[in-house]
């Protein structure tokens, strides 16, 4: 689709998972939020032609000047997201929940004698309490059902609970235990209205306590021999469990936290940032820092900790994915932040390792993964930046030209064994997957011998390329710069495969870590600046050559130990697949004995003794 504003963001960049859009006008104001089970399909309709969409839709893409998304697990947490901020944000463009009506609730009547919980989709009772809203009357009826196990608090009307106790009889929910049966007397009022206020406990957040007190009852249980009221409460606890895994986005009410969530890559790091008060999302941010050389995750998380907060107050509990060695001088720093910016308390900064903090970290994470892919895409992407990579390869490198065409070696193998190497292309900085090749090295003794055979093969092909068949395609184009996944071994090993073909290609290699360009027969190499788009490009076909390398030799790996087994007579595919998935190598397989093999279903005490005996070493 081609944009029709500036600020529309590109198709590809749009994720197809659940998530919360805002858009926003020049002053940065939230004009609109909406949520998505799929956030590509649904902004993309927002950029349809002006004709075609709804008037008040096109008032307010006209008047926006941006739009940004965060990303949720389901769609069910979008719609807490959704609501929060549309409460908080009051955006013009907004009508949904503005009356509290589109959307069922969860209601718990606490100030009844026998206290009830239903669904409803208006507010206004006395004393009771809401919960929600929840994205469909079915999801919520789901959410209720599960909720009544943990919780069995009465959800009939008041006829249907009068007949019961006038017949001395419960329902059916009384039956299978979703309900208490206060009708009949099975608890009293007391002890229903305790259930009561332990759902509104669990449903506004406090689930700690209610589990806590749950798992002491169930095992002082235990210890009575009261089996069967542990076994309920046991039941009640993985209800409760089921309950918090599709619930991540609703915290106890006395949270306030600063979470933070971080993907790397060797130059650059994206950080995402959930700003939790109250139990709630209040804000969430993403933003991109350099990564210093041979910088380490401690290190990662002073740099998100300095450009986090932007002269805002931080929460005084701040969640970072690695605390940084200096954690101590971290927490005056931010206590001084919050300070400065006329708030009081100091701040403590911690590792989410387990619970709801945890769960949400994750979700910050992903989020966190999408800023940085989207990063790297917007780069890569880029005409002028890659005009300004290749042209800043040229000079560094003293080439005649910018290497328009580039081309990217790397050998992987598992021990010595199943040696590949893969070969990829990029023209004009991006790559060309139809001229991707793949090759298995046929004798090599290490890496810098199955450098060696692949250039030497690549370049016979270029030679015999000119009969124009469709198998050579790819090979027929020289390249302007060939690329080797390495340091000055591989990159001489690549030269001297071009010198015996008589052929005259500039070669380079980087390695890992230091980000090092190597060149044949030099002795220091060339540093590029961290932040250079040329190293920026180079790192990125390295990357995909490794990548593919890595992928073929899985495969080949795969194929070949089951291509060992199925040598065996009696073993066909299906038995091969089988045995690996049992003992997860040859090798184990080999040293397994006669009873352990048989251990793989299907496998009969001959065929055991066969494979036994046929992978048996030579005594």
């Amino acid at each position: 689709m081609a944009k029709r504003h500036d600020w529309q963001p590109d198709t590809a960049a749009i994720p197809t998972t659940p998530g919360v859009y805002r858009f926003m006008d020049d002053a940065g104001r939230v004009l609109y939020v909406g949520k998505a089970k799929n956030l590509r399909s649904r902004l993309t309709n927002y950029f349809q032609k002006p004709a075609s969409l709804h008037e008040r839709t096109r008032r307010m893409v006209g008047l926006a000047r941006g739009v940004d998304w965060t990303l949720v697990p389901s769609e069910r947490q979008a719609l807490h997201l959704e609501y929060l901020w549309i409460k908080q944000y009051q955006p013009e463009f907004n009508v949904r929940f503005r009356d509290d009506k589109s959307y069922p609730y969860l209601v718990v009547t606490l100030e009844e004698d026998i206290p009830r919980v239903f669904l409803a989709r208006k507010r206004g009772i006395k004393g009771a309490r809401y919960f929600g809203p929840f994205p469909t009357a079915y999801a919520l009826r789901e959410t209720l059902s599960t909720v009544l196990k943990a919780f069995p608090v009465r959800s009939c009307s008041q006829s249907t609970y009068q007949r019961a106790e006038q017949q001395g009889r419960p329902c059916l929910l009384g039956d299978i235990g979703k309900c208490a049966a206060p009708c009949v007397g099975r608890v009293s009022s007391a002890e229903h209205k305790a259930l009561a206020l332990s759902l509104a406990s669990f449903m506004a957040g406090k689930d700690g306590e209610v589990t806590t007190v749950l798992h002491q009852s169930m095992e002082l249980a235990a210890r009575d021999l009261e089996f069967e009221r542990a076994a309920r409460l046991r039941d009640r606890l993985e209800a409760i469990n089921t309950i918090l895994q599709g619930n991540t986005m609703v915290l106890s009410e006395d949270i306030d936290v600063d979470i933070f969530g971080l993907a790397s890559d060797s130059l650059v790091a994206a950080a995402h940032l959930f700003r939790v008060r109250g139990g709630r999302i209040r804000s969430a941010k993403g933003f991109i820092v350099e990564v210093p050389s041979e910088e380490d995750d401690e290190g990662l998380s002073e740099l998100i900790l300095r450009d986090g907060f932007e002269g805002e107050a931080p929460a005084r509990t701040v969640i970072v994915p690695t605390l940084p060695a200096n954690a101590a001088a971290w927490q005056e720093q931010l206590g001084q932040l919050r300070r400065d910016t006329g708030e009081s308390g100091s701040v403590k900064l911690k590792k989410a390792s387990r619970g709801e903090l945890a769960i949400l970290q994750a979700t910050v994470t992903m989020n966190a993964s999408h800023t940085l892919q989207g990063y790297l895409s917007k780069r890569t992407s880029d005409p002028n930046t890659r005009s300004r990579a290749l042209s800043e390869i040229q000079t560094t490198m003293g080439l005649a030209e910018a290497p328009l065409r580039m081309e990217c070696f790397d050998v992987s193998h598992l021990g010595g064994e199943n040696q590949v190497a893969s070969m990829v292309v990029f023209e004009d900085g991006l790559p060309r997957k139809d001229y991707y090749r793949r090759f298995a090295i046929r004798d090599a003794r290490d890496d810098t011998d199955a450098i060696h055979e692949v250039i030497s093969r690549r370049v016979a092909r270029m030679v015999a390329s000119d009969d124009g068949s469709e198998s050579a395609r790819g090979f027929r184009y020289p390249p302007g710069l060939i690329v080797v996944d390495g340091g000055l071994p591989q990159v001489n090993a690549a030269k001297r495969a071009l010198t015996e073909a008589g052929i005259d290609i500039p070669v380079c290699g980087l390695a890992k870590k230091l980000e090092e360009v190597w060149r044949p027969g030099e002795s220091y190499p060339l540093i590029f600046p961290r932040n250079s788009e040329a190293l920026f490009l180079l790192q990125r076909i390295r990357d995909e050559s490794h990548r593919v390398a890595i992928s073929y030799q899985r495969s080949t790996r795969k194929r070949s130990l089951t291509s060992e087994l199925r040598d065996i007579p009696g073993v066909g595919e299906e038995m091969a697949k089988a045995i690996l998935r049992h003992f997860g190598s040859v090798s184990k397989v080999r040293s397994a004995s006669i009873q352990a093999i048989q251990e793989v279903p299907k496998v009969g005490p001959k065929l055991a003794e066969k494979i036994h005996s046929f992978l048996a070493p030579p005594s």
